[in-house]
């Protein structure tokens, strides 16, 4: 498993999905926001096809989309929220039918997952993160930010579609101070 932790601090979180979208690279911003937003393995984002999440004839981005996972091979169906959407919107001009959603210009594939890394390490490392960031790490700040906000962690564990709840236990990331939290706030 990834040495890599959540991004905790919701500021941080916002910050990194806006940063692309600053620069006017929609293409970055897209692919922040759904490893984020949809908590899929960098993997499963980069094999999404402009036309799984884009209905061209209706000119829109559509409401859900379902993938096959690559590692699981399971299917699963996925409710594509404002954040989403709105990025979704912003690239929907460069979208071509039938290519892939995160499209290498240069080579008309997807990008690589090291290329993907680089774009999501180049964002950390100019918002001065402390922590590191990974495409992995984006994928676990979706469920550190689920469980914060109150999602049981066996839901948190489908949407992973993990085996144990052990693995998704280490996903959330739990820190000294969540746990300092709850004897704080354990008042009768």
């Amino acid at each position: 498993m990834s040495l890599t932790e959540p991004i905790r601090c919701r500021k941080q979180v916002r910050l990194f999905i806006a940063y692309y979208r600053s620069l006017g690279q929609i293409r970055n911003y897209v692919l922040a926001t759904l490893c984020i937003h949809t908590a899929l393995r960098i993997s499963d984002i980069l094999s999404i096809s402009c036309d799984g999440v884009y209905d061209f004839e209706n000119n829109r981005v559509r409401e859900t989309f379902t993938i096959t996972e690559k590692k699981t091979k399971k299917s699963k169906t996925i409710a594509l929220n404002k954040s989403v959407i709105t990025a979704l919107e912003a690239y929907l001009p460069s979208a071509v039918p039938g290519s892939p959603l995160i499209l290498n210009n240069q080579t008309g594939k997807a990008i690589s997952r090291i290329q993907a890394y680089r774009i999501i390490r180049a964002a950390a490392e100019t918002l001065n993160f402390s922590q590191r960031v990974s495409c992995h790490s984006l994928r676990k700040t979706f469920g550190y930010h689920a469980w914060k906000d109150g999602v049981s962690p066996a839901v948190i564990m489908e949407i992973y579609n993990h085996s144990s709840f052990a693995v998704t236990r280490r996903y959330l990331g739990v820190s000294q101070d969540d746990k300092n939290g709850v004897y704080l706030g354990m008042v009768f």
